[in-house]
This record gives C-alpha cells, sequence and structure tokens, in this order.
C-alpha cells in the first residue's frame, strides 16, 4: 500500500469491532491499564488497530487524538465510571447492568469522537521493520512502553 492510498484512507464503525475483538481477549488486563496507568482503553485498542490496518501516526497526532475526547472524558465519562464501581455494591445486577449499558453508549460517543478525528489525521504506511507503531507512541505519552501489556494483548 503506497502513501497515496493512506492519505486518502477513511476508517469506518468497524474498526471498533475488530478493538473490540482484540479486548476481548483480556478485558481485565486493558482495564487494570486503565486503572493503574490512566490509559485509555479506546485509544489503546485504536492504536492497535490502527498498527493492524498499517497506518501510522507520529507522536503529535495521538497527543491530538488525545485531546479531542479529554473533556469528554474527564467531565462525562471518568466520573460516571467511578458512580458505577461505587454504586455496583449497592444495586441488583439488573440495575446494575443498565448503569453498564449507559456507560457502554459514553465509550461509543468517544470512539465515534475518535473516528472524526483520526479520518481527518493523514498517516504513514507503517513498515514491518519500522521502529515505533502506533501502540509504542500512544504508550509513551504515559511513560510506558510494550512490556507494560501483557503477552495476551500485545500480538497484533
Amino acid at each position: 500500500m503506497g502513501a497515496a492510498s493512506l492519505s486518502n484512507t477513511t476508517f469506518s464503525m468497524q474498526i471498533w469491532q475488530q478493538c473490540e475483538q482484540q479486548y476481548n481477549f483480556n478485558p481485565k488486563a486493558y482495564i487494570a491499564l486503565q486503572d493503574d496507568y490512566q490509559v485509555n482503553v479506546n485509544l489503546l485498542l485504536l492504536a492497535q488497530g490502527l498498527d493492524q490496518q498499517g497506518y501510522l501516526l507520529n507522536l503529535l497526532q495521538w497527543q491530538q487524538l488525545t485531546e479531542v475526547i479529554e473533556q469528554w472524558e474527564t467531565n462525562v465519562l471518568t466520573p460516571y465510571r467511578q458512580l458505577r464501581r461505587i454504586a455496583k455494591a449497592h444495586l441488583a445486577a439488573t440495575e446494575y447492568q443498565k448503569m453498564l449499558d449507559v456507560e457502554l453508549i459514553m465509550e461509543r460517543k468517544s470512539q465515534k469522537m475518535l473516528l472524526q478525528q483520526v479520518n481527518l489525521i493523514q498517516g504513514e504506511p507503517l513498515h514491518e521493520n519500522s521502529v515505533a507503531n502506533n501502540t509504542q507512541h500512544y504508550l509513551s505519552l504515559f511513560g510506558l512502553d510494550s512490556t507494560h501489556l501483557p503477552q495476551t494483548i500485545s500480538k497484533s
């Protein structure tokens, strides 16, 4: 795939289906990265998905993607997630599931915001012998690298 074809690449919501499959390999590991290092699971999954697509974004572009959802996540999604976790001990299973469903709606909104932004960014071809990839770029924003990923996550 040449650079010319990458400049016109448009990703659809289908990329999130692929990301969800990746997430389902080890959800606890993703949540641990979220809780321990404040890694955004959607962004990490997107990085891994773009690596699989051979579409490289640079570090500045990853910072831009982070900023796109930062306000939404900080003001709405993260406080809701914390409330849901606190409420879990006080709710019936069906009530708790409803809270999870609402959180999933909010996650989907984050995904749409990210998808819209990633389609505005011009990426480069990811070469097999490339030193860096999207996952490494994104993790570096937290001072992390691929060694922080459990084996079941780091596989492409």
